[in-house]
């Protein structure tokens, strides 16, 4: 056990996964105890599902060394596809919970097949272009969904693109509905749902990082050409990575869908890929534990401030840029060399 904690990395793991076991049962515990407001109550599993989104996105940004910008669209699949298989099994599957399991494995099922269509052509550029194309794609899923609709009836579902064509029986309905995108939607998402599917997502990024599939990706990361001369295939890592960032953003798009009593596409935009990306930043490239801070104090941090009125948004962006110099200071890095024990010692062995 000694050993096992004298790993940076592991220790590192450990303590993301009891920092986030310990504020669930505090919120638990405060939500229980009445002493939690409705509101900050609602946002608890908007959270989770963008915490979902930080660490899944930090995997393509900060361990694989890739920019993307098109990850709303992921969760947008995740979002669409995974109401629709909640309220197509919602008589097969009367039990909310195991429905709620089942509509996320959807979701991250078909979030990762358009992960892994995007990557065949999108995982050959670098740099820059990977980005514009990255965000192009986001753009691209985004408006499918605002022109597909899709509807149920007796003799199963019906698609169709541009316009309702779907022609139901008397006892269908439509699913999915063009820019109305789905209505009616049964909430069934729980803050407990989330918590989970946050544990499961770190223990999927931290083994992954910790294997010899983590180490090829982070080799690619730290110098292509040099990867590639040892034999590493340089695609097939990368396509690793950014299939499992899509497939977790995709069951990040099915929790937070199943939270609201309707989702439409324009929810899933490039603000949205630009708020996950800056938590990812916030946090620090490769810092799960950072990330998961920065969700849900920049998630919680626009409601708090709603007191400020018209200011409110001017003071969120005041405090992004203090913080994010602040970060950067060579002193304050020299401050928390001195005051944290062992951060010293870690600075000096990179």
């Amino acid at each position: 056990m000694k050993k096992l904690w004298k790993n940076k990395t592991t220790r590192k793991s450990f303590v993301t996964y009891a920092f986030v076991v310990l504020a669930y049962v505090i919120l638990q515990s405060i939500a229980a105890g009445g002493g939690m407001k409705s509101s900050l109550k609602g946002m608890l599993v908007p959270i989770c599902a963008y915490v979902v989104m930080a660490i899944s996105l930090n995997l393509v940004v900060g361990i694989s060394g890739e920019l993307s910008l098109g990850h709303a669209g992921f969760m947008s699949v995740g979002a669409f596809t995974g109401v629709t298989a909640a309220i197509a099994l919602q008589n097969a599957i009367p039990n909310a919970p195991l429905r709620l399991v089942v509509a996320m494995v959807v979701g991250a099922v078909f979030a990762g097949i358009v992960g892994f269509l995007i990557g065949i052509p999108v995982l050959r550029l670098k740099g820059d272009y990977l980005a514009i194309v990255t965000l192009a794609f986001g753009e691209i899923i985004k408006s499918i969904f605002n022109n597909l609709y899709v509807g149920m009836d007796g003799k199963g579902l019906h698609i169709s693109l541009l316009e309702d064509k779907t022609h139901l029986m008397e006892d269908g309905r439509l699913i999915i509905a063009g820019p109305m995108g789905i209505g009616g939607i049964q909430k069934i998402a729980t803050f407990t749902a989330g918590f989970i599917l946050i544990l499961v997502c770190l223990f999927v990024i931290f083994n992954l990082v910790n294997s010899r599939s983590g180490r090829a990706i982070m080799a690619i990361r730290d110098n292509r050409i040099a990867a590639e001369s040892v034999g590493i295939s340089v695609t097939k890592y990368k396509m690793m990575a950014f299939v499992i960032s899509a497939a977790m953003a995709g069951a990040a798009g099915t929790l937070f869908a199943l939270n609201y009593s309707t989702v439409v596409a324009n929810k899933f935009d490039f603000n949205t890929s630009i708020l996950v990306l800056v938590f990812v930043v916030f946090g620090g490239l490769g810092n799960m534990l950072g990330s998961i801070i920065a969700a849900a104090v920049l998630t919680v941090l626009p409601e708090a401030l709603r007191g400020f009125a018209t200011y409110r948004m001017l003071i969120y962006a005041i405090v992004l840029v203090l913080v994010m110099l602040a970060t950067n200071s060579p002193r304050l890095k020299a401050l928390l060399a001195r005051l944290v024990p062992g951060r010293k010692e870690e600075g000096t062995d990179g």
